[in-house]
């Protein structure tokens, strides 16, 4: 038939489907494709949806035939249109149904914001894509859209991902944005402003902290840092590394989100209302405050001090104007200029951010020159304020 191409290879008997199947081919179909089957050894049975642009119940009814004869059975590549339908009709729910994902090429387009999972293109002036550093990240893609999602039905301004689709061979996510620049790219603009810019980062971060969920919406930050102390075991002091975990286990349950990874470059104002919103929503968790500043030291002085020279290549800003933006910052959020205040907060914060740097070179780059020189850098740190410190929380402070 010509709305059918078949491959037997390796015991999988795969089936593309081409152009429509409705109630004019569908009985014929099935017929083509029991003949085409006969005989075979089928081990895997394949329905290819890359070509078929319609399916109607008719057609739904040959792939429940062959879904019905075959134990190893799935349907690949359906188009957006074409899974919606399955989708739609619960057929995703009792077999495999893997949906098609177009290409999108990057090439010349601007980097406009760079997070922990992926990296930020602007495809045109209303269309930015996120693809994940992670060639398998699909999942990922599914559970950041879930976060996004419940972070914007609960007011936090951020966009949602309208499509999944490949960027050289890595999966990516489609998000509509407005003509709009990050944080770091204003910095460099109008240095003199970065006040005001933290300012603006200060009150989107409220708004972010200001949210309280269920228990199990979002991963919970504490048991999370609490597996990243496992990992100091042995190369802290004893005691130091007792009292650190004591630190964190002593952190009051609290559901409040915390962003994760909020850094300037995932932070954007849009040029239509100077409104700042978010880009990056993949690390979404609960718990204190203290776990988002923990992150934040990390971004603007705690890499910087163990890694000179991380804030150009990374924030795109100098050593200086990261320390600014992470001194206003504690300032406008507390609301205080006491710098004796000022300064146990930070405390309590750059004992969580370097907690994490630590955990991270010793997981992913121990033996490497960046590795070791961050983690003999927290190291000292954690080995000189843990034992003078009481608690960890912020919230309430």
């Amino acid at each position: 038939m010509e709305n059918i191409e078949t491959k037997f290879e390796d015991g999988t008997f795969t089936v593309t489907l081409i152009g429509r199947l409705d109630t004019s081919n569908a009985a014929q179909t099935e017929e083509a494709v029991k003949a085409a089957a006969a005989g075979k050894d089928i081990k895997f049975f394949v329905f290819d949806l890359e070509k078929l642009d319609y399916i109607s119940s008719a057609g739904l009814r040959v792939i429940l035939t062959f879904k019905k004869l075959y134990k190893d059975f799935k349907a690949i590549n359906a188009k957006s249109e074409v899974y919606e339908i399955f989708e739609m009709t619960g057929f995703t729910q009792m077999m495999e149904i893997q949906k098609g994902y177009k290409t999108v090429s990057i090439e010349g387009c601007e980097i406009i914001g760079e997070g922990k999972n992926g990296i930020v293109y602007r495809v045109t002036p209303d269309t930015i894509v996120k693809v994940y550093k992670n060639p398998d990240a699909l999942d990922e893609i599914k559970n950041e859209r879930e976060l996004a999602r419940k972070a914007f039905v609960n007011g936090i301004p951020t966009s949602i991902s309208f499509d999944i689709v490949k960027v050289d061979g890595k999966f990516a996510s489609m998000f509509e944005m407005l003509e709009a620049d990050a944080i770091y790219k204003r910095i460099k603009k109008e240095p003199e402003k970065i006040d005001e810019f933290a300012k603006a980062s200060v009150g989107l971060l409220k708004k972010i902290h200001s949210v309280e969920l269920k228990p199990g919406e979002m991963v919970d930050a504490k048991a999370d840092y609490l597996k990243r102390a496992e990992r100091l075991q042995g190369s802290l002091e004893p005691a130091v590394y007792q009292k650190l975990c004591e630190l964190v286990k002593a952190i009051p349950e609290n559901y409040h989100i915390n962003h994760g990874d909020y850094h300037i470059k995932n932070q954007m104002f849009l040029h239509s209302t100077g409104e700042l919103m978010l880009i990056d929503m993949d690390t979404l968790c609960l718990g204190d405050p203290v776990f988002d500043f923990g992150s934040l030291y990390n971004a603007y002085v705690g890499r910087e001090k163990a890694l000179p020279g991380n804030n150009q290549a990374f924030l795109g800003i100098s050593a200086e104007q990261g320390k600014r933006f992470w001194d206003k910052t504690l300032e406008y959020y507390f609301g205080t200029t006491d710098q004796a205040k000022l300064k146990e907060i930070e405390t309590r914060a750059a004992i969580v951010g370097e907690l994490r740097l630590m955990a991270k070179a010793i997981k992913s780059y121990k033996g490497t020159d960046e590795g070791e020189k961050q983690i003999a850098s927290s190291k000292a740190f954690l080995e000189a304020a843990v034992p003078q410190t009481k608690e960890l929380k912020l919230a309430g402070i």
